[in-house]
């Protein structure tokens, strides 16, 4: 009977923990809006945009995390910039050399992690500007990057983008 009320004990204290966990889980979960994190990072995203075509380098750097971690895969075949040093001085050369830059973004889609710390998107974008006096557009730009969410803000540190090509299929034998 003693074995029997000791293998009762253990296993309430097993299910009282079990239950404390969940709960404890549940509750972490049910604090997060993550409607209002998806919100928060689009505002982002397009505060990005916009600092993007003003060359406003001060409000890039803000929005992404200035540090020797930060990535930025481009689109062409040698463009990856790591550490903040290596994005921004590509960022001041593009702010140099264009004009009249415009961008819109036509698709957008942001993930997030079960505590909304790390998220993670998915932008269509159009490019338009000038450079060497000649205007020049590139249509359906893919841009995917990641977030972290820390001390409460949200910052970018990891980005890639690529411009669609159309492939011709060869028939092989």
């Amino acid at each position: 009977m003693k074995k029997l009320a000791n293998l009762f004990l253990v296993i309430s204290i097993l299910f009282l923990f079990g239950s404390c966990v969940n709960e404890k889980k549940e509750n972490k979960e049910a604090t997060v809006d993550f409607a209002k994190e998806k919100l928060e990072i689009s505002i982002l995203l397009d505060n990005l945009t916009r600092a993007f075509e003003n060359g406003n380098l001060e409000k890039i750097e803000e929005i992404w995390w200035p540090t020797e971690d930060a990535l930025i895969i481009g689109t062409e075949s040698g463009d990856k910039l790591e550490g903040w040093d290596a994005i921004s001085t590509a960022i001041k050369k593009q702010s140099k050399n264009f004009e009249k830059t415009l961008i819109s973004i036509t698709d957008q889609t942001i993930w997030l992690n079960d505590d909304a710390t790390v998220a993670w998107f998915f932008e269509e974008l159009n490019y338009n500007f000038v450079f060497e006096e000649k205007a020049m557009a590139f249509e359906g730009i893919r841009s995917t990057g990641v977030l972290q969410k820390k001390g409460g803000v949200w910052r970018l540190v990891q980005e890639h983008m690529s411009i669609p090509a159309k492939l011709e299929m060869v028939e092989t034998y």
